[in-house]
C-alpha cells in the first residue's frame, strides 16, 4: 500500500510514500520498548516539562503546521490554524494537571496501609483519522505519554505529511528517540500489531465497521481498547429556543470542516412550532457561506477531503430523497477541479431514511421535525450512536431535566458540542467506549495497581 498526500482542492498528487517492511516494523517496536523503558521510569516532573517543550514548538510553528494539514485534507486554513493551536491546549493541560492526576493516591481502608499507583501500561498504538489530522493524534497521545507509556502512530493513509511532521515535533522537543513514531503500515501490518505482545492497548478513532473489526481482533488478544466510532449527533431547537443564535450555531456545528467531523450538528431536530422561521434563518445562513480555495482565509467551506466521500455522501442524499426527503437547497457536487460539495439542506427527514439513520460526513444538515419535548428527546436517541448532543431552551430547569434523558457522551445546552481537554470525550451505543481527555482519559491507559500493607 502506498500513502499518497493529495490536494483535494484540485486533485495533484502532493507526494508518496511506501509502507513499513517487516524488518523496518520490527525496528519501530524495538526502539519504542526501549523508549517506554525511559519514559515509565521518568519522573512525572520530567513528562510534564517534556509536554511545556511540544507546547512551545507548537506555537513557533503553528503557520507551517496548518498549511501541510490544508494541503492534504482541504480545510479551510483558518480551521487548520485553530486545529495546531487546540493541540498545544493538551500539552498545556497535562504539563499542568498530569502530576496531579497520576500521583499515588492513598485510600482509606481497614489495611495499616492501602494506595493505588497509576503505572503506565507499555506500547499504546494509535489508529487515527484524516479529518483533524493533529488535535485526534494530540488529543489520544498526549496523555497516553504522560501517563508514562509509549506511542506508535498509525495515521490515515491521505494526510502522511501530517503524520510525519507530528513525528517531527516530538524529536524536535527532544522527547527519548522512539518514544513517539509515526508508522506507515499496511492493513495486515495491523493486525499483526493488534495481536502481537510488543502492544499493549489501541485507540481507534474511525468507521463502525473499522472499529468493531478492531475491537474483535483486540478481544481475542484481550487487548485494552479505546473507540470513537462517529456519531449522528442531534441538535435539538425547542420552542422557547433563541432562534436567531441557535441557528447560526447550527449552521457553524454543521459546516465545519466543510461538514467532516464526528460531532458535528447533523440532525436538526426543531419543534413544529418554530421549525419554519428557523428553517428560514439557517437557509439564510447557508447560502452566505464562502466556498473558495480553503489556503483563502476568507473561506468557510473547502472541498471534502477525497472523491469517494462525496460520491458516498451524494448517494445518500440521493436514496433519502427518494424515499421522500426533500431538497431545501444544494443537493449537488459543485463542477469544476477538486471535491467540492453544495452546502445542503434537507427537509421531510424521517426514521429510517439515509438521512437520519447513517452518519452523513459532509456538508448536509436534516430538518427532523418534533411534535413536542417528549418527541424531540425520543427523536434524538432514535439513533444507533451516541456521541453528543445539542439542546436549545432558555428554560435550564427544562434543559437539566431533558439532558439527563439524552442517551449520548456529552450534551451541550444552548451551545456547539465540542471536546475540550478539561472534559471527557467519547460516546456510547455503536459511537464506541472509552474516553479521551481530562483525568478520565489520561486514565485509559494506565494499571490502577493497588498497594496494601497489612
Amino acid at each position: 500500500m502506498k500513502y499518497i498526500s493529495t490536494n483535494p482542492t484540485n486533485g495533484k498528487i502532493l507526494k508518496k510514500f511506501f509502507t513499513l517492511t517487516q524488518k523496518e516494523l520490527e525496528a519501530t517496536l524495538k526502539k519504542s520498548a526501549f523508549a517506554f523503558d525511559i519514559n515509565r521510569t521518568s519522573t512525572l516532573t520530567v513528562r510534564a516539562k517534556r509536554l511545556k517543550a511540544l507546547s512551545i514548538l507548537l506555537q513557533d510553528r503553528h503557520q507551517e503546521l496548518a498549511q501541510i494539514i490544508t494541503l492534504e485534507m482541504g480545510k479551510p486554513i483558518t480551521e487548520s490554524i485553530a486545529e495546531v493551536i487546540k493541540c498545544i491546549s493538551a500539552c498545556e493541560y497535562y504539563a499542568e494537571h498530569g502530576i496531579t492526576f497520576l500521583e499515588d493516591q492513598p485510600l482509606n481502608s481497614p489495611f495499616t496501609q492501602s494506595m493505588i499507583q497509576y503505572a503506565p501500561m507499555g506500547i499504546i498504538l494509535g489508529i487515527m483519522p484524516w479529518n483533524f489530522p493533529f488535535w485526534q493524534v494530540f488529543r489520544f497521545a498526549i496523555p497516553t505519554l504522560m501517563a508514562g507509556n509509549s506511542v506508535v502512530l498509525k495515521h490515515s493513509t491521505n494526510v502522511p505529511q501530517c503524520a510525519q511532521s507530528i513525528e517531527k515535533l516530538f524529536k524536535d522537543a527532544h522527547f527519548p528517540d522512539g518514544l513517539f513514531q509515526n508508522a506507515f503500515l499496511e492493513n495486515e501490518q495491523v493486525s499483526q500489531l493488534i495481536e502481537s505482545d510488543s502492544i499493549h492497548g489501541i485507540a481507534f478513532t474511525g468507521s463502525l465497521r473499522t472499529g468493531s473489526l478492531i475491537a474483535q481482533q483486540a478481544g481475542q488478544s484481550i487487548k485494552k481498547t479505546v473507540l470513537e466510532l462517529g456519531g449522528n449527533d442531534a441538535f435539538i431547537v425547542l420552542k422557547e429556543a433563541n432562534l436567531k443564535e441557535a441557528a447560526e450555531t447550527a449552521v457553524r456545528s454543521r459546516m465545519l470542516n466543510t461538514g467532516q467531523s464526528c460531532i458535528a450538528a447533523k440532525r436538526w431536530i426543531v419543534d413544529k412550532v418554530v421549525a419554519e422561521p428557523f428553517l428560514a434563518l439557517v437557509k439564510e445562513a447557508v447560502s452566505n457561506l464562502h466556498i473558495d480555495d480553503p489556503q483563502n482565509p476568507a473561506t468557510e467551506l473547502g472541498p471534502m477531503a477525497r472523491p469517494d466521500l462525496r460520491d458516498t455522501l451524494l448517494q445518500q442524499i440521493q436514496k433519502s430523497v427518494a424515499q421522500g426527503a426533500k431538497i431545501e437547497m444544494g443537493g449537488h457536487a459543485l463542477s469544476g477541479q477538486g471535491n467540492f460539495m453544495q452546502p445542503t439542506i434537507l427537509s421531510n427527514v424521517t426514521p429510517n431514511m439515509p438521512a437520519f439513520e447513517e452518519e452523513l460526513f459532509g456538508p448536509v444538515a436534516c430538518l427532523i421535525i418534533a411534535d413536542n419535548d417528549h418527541h424531540a428527546i425520543e427523536l434524538a436517541n432514535k439513533s444507533k450512536y451516541g456521541l453528543g448532543a445539542a439542546l436549545w431552551t432558555t428554560d435550564l430547569t427544562k434543559a437539566s431535566r431533558l439532558a439527563k434523558q439524552l442517551q449520548v457522551g456529552s450534551v451541550f445546552i444552548n451551545g456547539m458540542v465540542q471536546s475540550n481537554v478539561h472534559l471527557p470525550f467519547g460516546g456510547i451505543k455503536k459511537s464506541g467506549y472509552g474516553r479521551e481527555l481530562g483525568i478520565a482519559g489520561l486514565l485509559e491507559f494506565v494499571n490502577l495497581k493497588s498497594i496494601v500493607v497489612l
